[in-house]
């Protein structure tokens, strides 16, 4: 079992490496393989995807420890959105809008409720 410290930044840590990972699974393809039949990009997005689950379940695991099932999901939404919005702002060009902010407040919504 980790420190009481370092477990929380270790999860955190993993976590957004893991989302990386999914984000480019999920999305990437869109702007990269186009043009390819869509089984050639599940394919390759499977392979990213190991990845991101090589880093996730040792994350929710560390987190686990610390936190409770509906914590760990707060979290887990939390660096998503935190992932996506410079991901599809950056990488795949497309505008930023109020939106993302609307949405992250919402989240900080759900952050309060879950870990009160």
């Amino acid at each position: 079992m980790q420190s009481t410290i370092l477990a929380p930044i270790s999860f955190v840590g993993l976590l957004v490496m893991s989302n990386v990972f999914m984000t480019f699974a999920w999305y990437a393809h869109l702007k990269n393989l186009s043009d390819k039949p869509w089984w050639i990009a599940a394919i390759l997005s499977w392979g990213i995807a190991f990845f991101e689950y090589a880093l996730q379940v040792p994350a929710n695991r560390i987190g686990f420890e610390h936190f409770n099932l509906a914590q760990l999901k707060i979290t887990q939404e939390i660096i998503t959105l935190a992932v996506f919005v410079p991901f599809s702002v950056l990488y795949m060009g497309q505008p930023f809008k109020i939106d993302f902010i609307w949405a992250g407040l919402c989240l900080l919504g759900a952050v309060y409720f879950i870990f009160r």
